[in-house]
């Protein structure tokens, strides 16, 4: 199970507080004092901690990702998601799905959208 990063777009305690509850390493923008960064910011952040970035800003993050790779740098991953779209409790069953069946070494670089894992 790979850990997890929340920024300030998609932090939400609730969500936060049931995937805690079900083991998932979880930090938040709060938690990390990231609060007002940018969102390239967050990712680096993620990143160096070894952690997948989740977060409903789903067109920068996409944009981010792509000049990373294209530079030859890289991310831990990036979890991407429609705002206002999902229950806390669907957000969290998509999330341990994709936990379940990708590891840290698979998410490497990679960008899921959470609509894939229904």
């Amino acid at each position: 199970m790979f850990k997890l990063y929340i920024d300030e777009d998609s932090m939400d305690r609730d969500l936060v507080r049931a995937l805690r509850a079900r083991g998932v390493d979880v930090v938040t923008a709060i938690d990390a004092d990231m609060m007002g960064r940018s969102d390239k910011d967050h990712l680096l952040f993620a990143a160096g901690q070894e952690r997948v970035l989740y977060s409903f800003n789903r067109g920068d993050f996409f944009r981010i990702h792509t000049q990373l790779i294209a530079d030859g740098a890289g991310h831990a991953g990036i979890v991407l998601a429609r705002q206002q779209h999902y229950s806390v409790g669907e957000q969290m069953r998509r999330l341990l799905k994709l936990m379940a069946l990708r590891s840290a070494a698979d998410m490497r670089n990679q960008v899921e959208f959470l609509s894939a894992w229904g």
